[in-house]
Parts: structure tokens; sequence; C-alpha cells
């Protein structure tokens, strides 16, 4: 996929917006998101699309933009993240193949019986964690490990939003870790970094801040252990085994998927393979018809269990349910790029560049672009790219090798998109889970460590590498003067 971002410098001085034109529709959609969302209450839709006749109206009367350029500028967003999209269907889809399939149902009857409350939530994000290194994936570990962790936690009496920030934590763990993340490689890749010294430079910091989120989710499971009924457990289990065959088999569909992305196989068709391999498994093993998985995979799933926590658990939207996170993504994109082709993203990550006097103002400033472009661009991908190559001089002029900039822009962009309720990973992860932005933030703890260990390590010099000190020791080692036998 390329990344094609207007930089500061290709703007024409004439045409290029003044800082206080390029804030103004900044300030129109945040205040039109806080109407529609903090004060009436209502999804992010219509709000983000009064943001973007604001700023289509302001761009084409004030700036001088063409409406042509304003819909070049929304077709390069919408195709940017076209994946977005695509993979939205398709995990809606899955998921509910998946629970046909007896997939979810057996994780969960198993899960109860291994797992207790006090230490669920460690667990939940050290397991995913691994997972998601292994797959190289926080969104398909989400969409499939996640949503079983969220009836398992439900299960055993814990709040649906700890377990979202369990699973959240775990996710983007691995993610940031992982050789096989796009993520990962894009930030190596903008930066001129190599890969393994990209993952090296966070791996101090990601660890950290994973194992002190991992310490709270073992406190906040110990003050819920107390909290379950004795016969709450026997009862789920009960009910799921009276509507789906358990049975190891039912993992057929999750060992395909997981193989696929540990060979190397991308997000789509992997998870696409997933949902055939879903639909032939609920055919062999549940005994459901043909017509019944296919109908389930479009409009979702609505068992009937004799027991109502566990319908709730699993019933699903389907395809078609994905529709409501879909038009949020295709308008929080549609807005971004308009942003981007006026020229004022790029003002703003300019100016922003400016205020770098140091190296821990050049970290700070690098963290706040990245979470900047994830609430202006609405795509995590945008708050790794636009950083990456506006700042990348200064970090050169400041004699920083390039994993500092690398790291930055991950520990504080990727990690953050899902804090931003209409970016389209906090999207993915609320639609994914049935838990919204706003319920498991508080819980998701990596979001706010990672960002804040990054300034710390800014602010002390901790895990910052200087280009001259690396030279140095280079060049100590080449005249060196050879060593006699016997000496060492």
């Amino acid at each position: 996929m390329e990344y094609d971002i207007t930089l500061f410098d290709e703007l024409d001085p004439d045409a290029r917006p003044s800082l206080g034109e390029a804030l103004v529709p900044v300030a129109g959609m945040l205040s039109f998101l806080a109407l529609g969302i903090g004060i009436y209450g209502l999804d992010p839709q219509f709000p983000l699309f009064w943001g973007i006749t604001f700023t289509g109206l302001f761009s084409y009367y004030w700036l001088g933009v063409s409406w042509d350029t304003l819909y070049d500028g929304i077709t390069q967003s919408l195709l940017m993240g076209i994946q977005v999209v695509f993979i939205l269907f398709i995990v809606y889809a899955l998921i509910s193949t998946w629970i046909q399939a007896g997939t979810i149902p057996a994780m969960m009857y198993y899960g109860l019986s291994l797992l207790t409350p006090a230490v669920f939530l460690p667990m939940t994000a050290v397991i995913t964690a691994v997972i998601t290194f292994a797959i190289g994936s926080s969104w398909t570990a989400a969409g499939t490990l996640g949503v079983a962790f969220i009836g398992i936690g439900s299960g055993l009496g814990l709040p649906a939003p700890m377990t979202a920030g369990a699973i959240l934590t775990g996710a983007y763990t691995g993610d940031k870790q992982s050789p096989l993340s796009d993520t990962t490689n894009l930030a190596a890749a903008v930066t001129n970094t190599d890969l393994y010294d990209h993952i090296n430079a966070m791996r101090n910091g990601t660890t950290l801040a994973f194992v002190i989120s991992v310490m709270l989710f073992a406190v906040l499971g110990l003050r819920a252990s107390g909290s379950i009924p004795a016969d709450r457990v026997g009862e789920i289990q009960t009910a799921l085994a009276g509507t789906y065959t358990i049975s190891p088999l039912a993992f057929f569909p999750i060992v395909v998927t997981f193989a696929l992305a540990i060979y190397g196989i991308s997000a789509i068709p992997a998870l696409g393979t997933g949902i055939f391999a879903g639909a032939a498994t609920a055919l062999v093993l549940q005994g459901t018809g043909f017509e019944q998985i296919w109908s389930a995979a479009q409009s979702g799933t609505s068992p009937e269990t004799g027991l109502e926590v566990v319908n709730e658990l699993l019933a699903s939207g389907g395809m078609v349910g994905g529709s409501w996170a879909v038009t949020i993504a295709i308008s929080a994109l549609a807005l971004g790029g308009m942003l981007e082709c006026t020229g004022i993203i790029a003002v703003l990550a300019h100016h922003l560049g400016r205020l770098s006097r140091s190296v821990a103002s050049l970290t700070g400033v690098t963290a706040f672009s990245a979470v900047s472009m994830n609430v202006l661009a609405a795509e995590q991908y945008v708050s790794i790219v636009v950083p990456g190559i506006t700042l990348r001089n200064l970090y050169e002029e400041k004699g920083l090798k390039s994993e500092n900039l690398s790291r930055a822009i991950e520990s504080s962009g990727t990690v953050t998109s899902a804090l931003v309720p209409w970016n389209s990973g906090a999207v993915f992860m609320a639609g994914t889970l049935g838990v919204s932005t706003f319920d498991y933030a508080p819980y998701y703890f990596l979001g706010f460590l990672s960002p804040l260990i990054l300034i710390l390590m800014g602010v002390t010099g901790w895990n910052i590498t200087h280009k001259e000190s690396a030279d140095a020791e280079s060049t100590a080692v080449e005249h060196a003067e050879p060593v006699p036998a016997g000496d060492e």
C-alpha cells in the first residue's frame, strides 16, 4: 500500500494555509464531536459529517481549494483505508460463522473450566500478547481470540470493559514487538530504520508498560474474585453444551486462521479462509444447514440456549452488523483526506516540529504529533507516516539515531489509535468486542503508559541513542590494536 502524504515543503507558498487557518476546521471538527457525542449522545457518524461539510465549505470558499482537489483527497484517503473496511466486514462475518461452528462457544466452555477471576485479566493480556506476536496482527487476535475472552470474562463475573482493556493491552504489546506487524514494518520504513533495530529500541519501554499493566490487571482480578455466584459457571457451561457440540474439533477454524497468519499470509485472506473453515466446521460438527450458516454470516446470530446471559454473549450482527462501524470509518477517513489534501495536516505537523528545542521536547512533540494525527486523520497509518517523514530531519540534526523516531511514533501513534472513538482502530475494537471506546479506555493501561514512558525516556535520556556515541565506538573498534595471544 502506498502512503502519498503531502509535506509542508511541497505546498505552494502562495496557497499554503496559515497556522490560524489550519486550526479553524480542526476546532470546528472537535466542536461538532463534542456537541454531538458529549452533549447530545449521538453516534459519531453525523458529527463527523458536520465536520466534513464545514471543512469542505471552509476549504472551498476561504482557502480556495477546488472541489476536484477535495474529492481527490477523500478518494486517496478512502483508498488507503479500504483494507480497514474489508477487514471490518470480514471479521463481523467471521465471528458469526465461528459462533455457528461452536468455535467461540467451545473456547468459552473450556476457558471457564481453566481460568478463575483472580488470574483471568492478567492471563488474558499475556495470552493475547503471545498470540499477536506470533501472527503479527492485533486486529486478527482481538477479532478472534478477543471475542472469546469477552465471553469467558462475562461468565466469570468480570465487567466486559476490564476484559477489553486486557485484550487491547496484550494485542498492541504483541503487535509492537512482532516483525510480522504492518505498523511495525511501516514505522521502520518511513524512518529509514532497520526493522530489528526498531523492534529492539521499543523492547524496554514496551516491556515496562506491559509489566505494569499486567500487575494492574492482577489487582483488578483480585478485587473482583469474590463476586461470582457459585453456580454461575456451571449454568453457562450447561447452556453452551446443550446448544453446541463442544469438542476440540471446534477449534479447527482458529487453528487454520492462525496458521496462515504465522505463515505470513496477510489479514484479509487469512480471515477470509477462517470464514470458510468456520462454515465447514458448522456444517460437519454442528450439523447446521448450509443456508443457515451463510445467512448467519450475513445477518448475524441469535442463539436460544435457555440462558439469557449466554444468548446475549453469542448474539452477533454478521456482515450487515458491520455497517455501523464501517460508516464511522468511512466518514473519518473522508474528513482526514480533506484535511490532508488542503495542506492543513502538513502545516500543523510543520509548526509542531518547530517547537522542538531539546531531546525531551522533540520526543514530546513527536508523541503529540502522532496522537494528533490519530485524532485528525482517524487512521493509525497516518499517525506513523506524517510524524515519521516530517520530523526525520530534526532527529538527524540532533544527532539521534533513527530508531529513536521510529520508536516514538509507534509508542505514541499505534497504541493510542484505539483511544480515539472515530479512529479506525477504536471503531474496529469497539465494534468487534462489543464495548464502547469510552468504557474500555480506563482499563486500556498500555494506551496511556506507552506514551508516558516514551516521554520519560526523552526527559531522562534513558534508551536515547546518539549517532556520535555509536560512531565513536565503531571507530575505536576499527583502530584498536590487536591483543597479543595470552593477554586476554
